[in-house]
């Protein structure tokens, strides 16, 4: 326990289990330019184990974000974390031509891994049997905030501004979106030329969801402020619940690693918040009968951060 966590919102969540993790894991993935290698997370005991599937922020891999990966799997849940082509470590940059299709292959990678969870149970010793595929969530920090919530129902618009493509997947019933970015009407011109699918719909998003944005991410790729990161709460239906952390920039204190250099607010209270909420959140959006949530939005730190619910 972080000791500048308050007992209330710790005993919410409650102490974690031993957990086993297996990486590399290769899925069947024969068309993907690259193989589709995930991490498998779990703790070392339990049944009925809910599923996370983590989409990583551009340019990291199955390796990162241990913070949260290891946190949830201690927690009860299983955790799959994919490496992207856009990962680092693959080197396809903008000026790739496999880059401006990445964002479609990242949505792609999500549903190989649900297509094949008995691989995933397989791959990690004694875990098959104990996974509860009815509870499903996707979460995404950043670029892999963007693959989540079109798999909860986000659709990009066109240059005409229709609604494109429909990826919602039903076997995914909540998510989480992480420092997220919101529609394209103020994009950098960067980000309009090589990232045209930030200009999202939020209206069909439906799925529950639980946004979360620092209220210092001022991002480079909009002239919009901190607020640009809260869109899919103002505007989506399903997106019921925004935590704001206050002086949370792009890495929320730190969720993409201990001591990454890219993080620019490392705040490990801040972390500590993230994985507690981010729990209590999915475990009463998978489980009606838990009121973890709304225990835990009452004992968060007025210090630390807001939330706001509709």
């Amino acid at each position: 326990m972080n000791t500048s966590i308050n007992t209330a919102l710790h005993d919410i969540i409650g102490n974690g289990e031993p957990v086993v993790s297996v990486a590399p894991v290769e899925l069947n993935a024969p068309d993907r330019l690259l193989p589709l290698q995930v991490r498998v997370s779990a703790p070392n005991s339990g049944s009925d184990l809910p599923v996370i599937v983590l989409s990583h922020g551009n340019g990291w891999s199955l390796d990162g974000y241990a913070p949260l990966a290891n946190f949830w799997a201690s927690r009860g849940f299983v955790v799959v974390q994919p490496t992207h082509l856009d990962s680092r470590r693959h080197g396809i940059g903008f000026d790739h031509p496999a880059f401006p299709n990445i964002w479609r292959q990242r949505i792609v990678d999500v549903k190989c891994i649900l297509d094949q969870l008995d691989s995933v149970e397989e791959a990690l010793p004694g875990l098959s049997g104990r996974v509860d595929r009815t509870r499903i969530a996707a979460v995404g920090h950043s670029w892999g905030g963007q693959t989540a919530q079109a798999l909860l129902g986000a659709r990009v618009l066109d240059t005409n501004g229709e609604a494109g493509e429909v990826f919602t997947d039903s076997r995914i019933a909540a998510g989480v979106l992480l420092a997220t970015t919101g529609t394209g009407e103020q994009l950098a011109p960067f980000a309009r030329e090589h990232l045209a699918f930030m200009n999202p719909s939020f209206a069909e998003l439906r799925t529950p969801t639980l946004v979360v944005a620092g209220d210092r991410d001022q991002s480079a790729m909009s002239s919009r402020g901190p607020d640009w990161f809260t869109d899919a709460y103002a505007l989506s239906p399903g997106a019921t619940d925004l935590l704001t952390l206050f002086g949370g920039e792009h890495g929320l204190g730190g969720i993409v690693g201990y001591e990454v250099a890219e993080t620019t607010d490392e705040n490990p209270e801040r972390v500590a918040v993230v994985q507690r909420m981010t729990t209590a959140y999915l475990r009463s959006a998978l489980d009606p009968s838990d009121n973890g949530w709304s225990e835990a939005k009452s004992a968060l730190p007025e210090s630390v951060g807001s939330v706001d619910s509709k």
